[in-house]
């Protein structure tokens, strides 16, 4: 296992035990404990849990992962969910694409693209900084960033800076990556300022298409983006529960299994 996947993994662990003992968790992960020890003295220098003697307690920041600790889940479902999204886009397209690993893999998805390589191109809307970092290099994309205040867990700009440069734009498509997505009470973000931002992307765009692994399906987080029925389709993996996709088309909403 890799150390970014042990990190994610014990970020998981935390959240859901509330506390980690070393030797435990050494051995359910078959590494020495010297090496657990060293991975929670790291994730403790950056907030995100607090050592105790002979493991680590949860804290606040646990719960909202950075996004270099979030690569690593669903890591092939994120990748067939960003190339059934990806395919939607024509050519010619403004795309909004808000922060998220998800929508980061259908940046690179529609990068992949070489029938988009040609004039006129698209235009990519995002307030996320590594979306833009990714796609500036390339010709065919004109990218237009928010703007904004940046918060190091998610890299996503938020504040009046991006709600002023979002008010003036219109979206053809927007990919809306969300923490939760709730059948009945809709999308979800864990900031309130990403879903102040989101929810305007939201409001932009003539289409929405929420782009989410089936963890995030049937659950909801702090900061409420928009009304189920504000978004247009759902694209997801086949580990969906059966009940909450079916819940999703009884509300009118198209579900794409990838």
């Amino acid at each position: 296992m890799a150390r970014h996947e042990r990190l994610s993994t014990l970020l998981d662990l935390l959240a859901k035990r509330e506390k980690l003992d070393v030797e435990e968790v050494a051995a359910e992960l078959n590494v020495s404990a010297a090496t657990i020890r060293r991975d929670l003295d790291h994730l403790a220098e950056q907030q995100l849990l607090t050592r105790t003697h002979g493991g680590a307690v949860a804290n606040d920041l646990a719960y909202d992962l950075p996004l270099r600790y979030k690569t690593a889940r669903h890591a092939p479902e994120k990748q067939r969910i960003s190339a059934a999204a990806a395919a939607l886009v024509s050519n010619g397209m403004v795309i909004g694409l808000n922060g998220g690993t998800t929508t980061a893999g259908v940046a690179r998805a529609l990068a992949m693209r070489a029938d988009l390589a040609d004039a006129p191109g698209l235009t990519i809307v995002t307030n996320a900084l590594n979306i833009a970092h990714e796609l500036a290099v390339r010709p065919n994309m004109k990218i237009v960033v928010t703007g904004g205040v940046a918060r190091p867990q998610s890299f996503e700009l938020s504040g009046p800076l991006a709600t002023l440069v979002l008010s003036q734009l219109s979206l053809d498509l927007l990919f809306l990556g969300v923490d939760a997505l709730h059948p009945a009470a809709g999308a979800f973000a864990c900031h309130e300022g990403e879903a102040d931002i989101n929810r305007l992307m939201v409001n932009n765009a003539a289409r929405v298409v929420a782009v989410a692994d089936s963890s995030k399906l049937g659950r909801r987080a702090f900061a409420r983006i928009c009304d189920i029925t504000d978004v247009h389709e759902v694209v997801t993996d086949s580990d969906a529960d059966p009940d909450v996709t079916a819940a999703l088309k009884a509300a009118g909403i198209p579900v794409q299994i990838a």
